[in-house]
């Protein structure tokens, strides 16, 4: 392949398409098509078959990843495809969007659904796992389609995007619980929706008063930058504060292209945070991470969560253990900028949400001190203040005691412990018992 990013015309050049005249998979592609979001979605590659050339797939290779894409949706655009080094086989921008045979064979590891938002599902679209807020499935549509992602279940729905039907019932929800101040829109990729349509979301959520942030989640910055346009960012700064998070996985993403979409939306007021997510193979090392991070604060980006994969079908080949993650961190703290490093998370199965796992710092707590481990090895006694008898502060609502049973999870006995009293749960047991039929 061979791009000319600094000519009149962007080429990809495709042994595939040696039955064109000029051998090019996009023939004289000028840089305002290029530049041009629609363009760049009307051109997705979208099968295998469209690859063939350019990774040099065997027929049997090319027949059985037609079979995984057919299974989990391919699609790729133009530009990102352009970030490719095909001469490498295990290049990590190529495995984030190449189906591999992996997929196929790994179903049998992991569920569809493990962190169970569709259980958490009070009406359809909508996520409420968290008291004070709610997620928003906006659209199935995305402009690529990453291996490892988590909603891969679906892709079998369908490219659609929610109706104003659909939308309504999600907006009367948040209206009814009053509870839900912050709002995350999420798909698929909800930047890939019309303008239009996006402003009606916004429009409508900023006329309910107790919603008070509105977040995006979009991967948009990172294979489609040149979506982020002026008429874009003028309707997020017309409806913030919006918080975009995106998700830069390897420092090859953060293009100048990239980098001047994020700019962009800074300029509108709308704060960019990053959402890593951990994967054997392409960033599972702690210079890959600590250099991506650097890159991203040059870009004015904030490294915000390193996401352990998820325990979705399909992905076992993408997981690494947990060790590899504390690595990482270890590795960072003290190594690097406070700012560049991540808080490293696990959304658990069963719907328990987001657990933040760290390397132990702390080694033994007693009374008087505390002994506490630097980045170096060094160990420190830190002397605690004492008890003066004054009393604690009070909070208006007392928090619920956790209850554990640690031993009847390592056996597997039990998936999770949960708390007598969990408004989650008992939201559940609400919407069940809603959904019998009456006598």
């Amino acid at each position: 392949m061979e791009t000319h990013s600094g000519e009149d015309a962007v080429l990809l050049k495709s042994p595939k398409d040696t039955a064109t005249s000029d051998g090019f998979l996009w023939p004289q592609v000028t840089h305002e098509q290029w530049n041009d979001y629609h363009w760049q979605l009307s051109n997705r590659i979208t099968s295998v078959e469209d690859l063939s050339g350019l990774r040099g797939f065997s027929s049997d290779e090319t027949l059985l990843l037609s079979r995984v894409s057919n299974l989990y949706r391919m699609g790729i655009t133009p530009y990102y495809l352009s970030l490719m080094r095909f001469n490498d086989i295990d290049d990590p921008i190529a495995k984030q969007a190449i189906p591999s045979a992996e997929e196929c064979f790994g179903v049998q590891n992991g569920e569809d659904d493990p962190l169970e938002e569709e259980k958490d599902m009070p009406v359809p679209g909508l996520t409420h796992r968290y008291p004070d807020r709610c997620l928003m499935v906006v659209t199935n549509f995305c402009s690529m389609y990453c291996r490892h992602c988590t909603r891969k279940r679906i892709w079998a729905l369908g490219e659609a995007a929610k109706t104003e039907f659909e939308l309504s019932k999600m907006f009367a929800y948040v209206k009814r619980h009053e509870e839900i101040r912050d709002v995350i829109i999420s798909g698929g990729d909800p930047l890939t929706l019309p303008t239009d349509r996006l402003e009606f979301i916004l429009k409508s959520l900023r006329k309910i008063p107790h919603v008070e942030i509105i977040r995006i989640g979009t991967r948009v910055p990172v294979v489609l930058p040149m979506r982020i346009d002026d008429k874009l960012c003028s309707v997020l700064e017309k409806y913030g504060p919006i918080w975009l998070n995106t998700q830069f996985n390897h420092p090859r993403e953060v293009t100048s292209e990239a980098k001047a979409a994020c700019d962009r939306l800074l300029r509108a007021g709308v704060p960019v945070n990053n959402q890593t997510v951990l994967l054997k193979g392409i960033n599972d090392h702690p210079e890959i991470i600590r250099k991506l991070n650097i890159e991203l604060l040059r870009a004015k980006v904030r490294p915000y969560y390193l996401f352990q994969c998820d325990m979705v079908r399909g992905l076992e080949h993408f997981r690494t253990r947990l060790a590899k993650g504390i690595e990482i961190m270890e590795a960072l703290r003290g190594h690097t900028s406070g700012l560049a490093i991540p808080s490293y998370v696990v959304d658990v199965p069963g719907g328990g949400g987001k657990i933040p796992i760290m390397p132990a710092y702390i080694l033994a707590m007693g009374e008087e001190r505390t002994v506490l481990r630097n980045y170096e090895g060094i160990i420190v006694s830190y002397e605690e203040a004492q008890d003066d008898g004054r009393p604690s502060a009070r909070p208006e609502t007392a928090m619920p005691l956790p209850r554990n049973d640690v031993y009847r999870l390592l056996t597997g006995e039990l998936r999770a412990l949960t708390p007598a009293g969990n408004e989650r749960m008992a939201r559940r047991k609400r919407r069940c018992e809603s959904a019998l039929p009456t006598t």
